[in-house]
């Protein structure tokens, strides 16, 4: 059974999603709508209805215990990009969008997404190539929990440094959480691994226990920038 969310309803129990992770569909794609449902372990897809996903299993990256493959460590530490977080986030968004054959990016998830930046909520982590942005990614975090959403990149190995450049940030300020939400075998090369849907909500609420920080993270950035030196 898949349930209707009306308006100012909330989520129905995760545990009541069908096998592909659909939970229900409808209501408002707001910013208070979008920070209930990822404090619920929910996150949505396509806007036209809105679609509310849960899955079962649901793909993290463990923090405590990443390494990246040798050949990824090798092109990091070349030296040949440069790393910025919270300076674009519109257009990697965008990007993330167009560089897609389809995509659930819409202009009302654009819209949205970037008031979650202004609030401090939602962030960007950028690749440059000679001073022109190739790669990036973008998501959302809350307590010491971060949800990617979606990347691109418009250079060999771009993405991959994003992704890594996501990463040890989390790591350098000691988050606890990297949602990946469905398995791909893309992720599974970077280190994803399958848990629970159960094992998952304990986590994030664990999570979400942290204060959440609610600012762009060029500040944060800026440290940890300086450790990568």
């Amino acid at each position: 059974m898949i349930f209707y969310l009306e308006d100012g309803t909330p989520f129905p129990p995760v545990n009541l999603a069908n096998p592909d992770g659909l939970l229900c569909f409808g209501g408002e794609l707001s910013t208070e709508r979008l920070i209930e449902a990822y404090s619920s372990g929910i996150f949505p897809w396509a806007d036209d209805p809105v679609l509310w996903f849960t899955p079962d299993p649901r793909m993290v990256i463990e923090l405590e215990d990443w390494k990246p493959s040798k050949s990824l460590k090798r092109t990091f530490n070349k030296g040949l990009f440069t790393l910025t977080v919270d300076q674009h986030f519109k257009t990697v968004m965008t990007k993330c969008a167009v560089t897609r054959e389809s995509t659930w990016i819409s202009d009302i998830f654009l819209e949205n997404y970037s008031k979650l930046h202004e609030m401090g909520i939602a962030h960007s982590f950028e690749v440059h190539y000679e001073g022109t942005l190739v790669g990036g990614l973008y998501g959302i975090s809350l307590g010491s929990a971060f949800f990617g959403e979606s990347m691109f990149h418009e250079k060999t190995d771009a993405s991959k440094v994003a992704f890594m450049h996501l990463i040890k940030f989390l790591q350098f300020h000691k988050f606890t959480l990297l949602d990946c939400q469905i398995n791909n075998s893309h992720l599974v090369r970077l280190g994803g691994i399958d848990i629970s849907r159960p094992e998952y909500i304990k986590r994030l609420n664990c999570a979400l226990e942290s204060e959440t920080r609610k600012t762009k993270w060029q500040g944060l950035a800026e440290d940890y920038l300086k450790s990568l030196a």
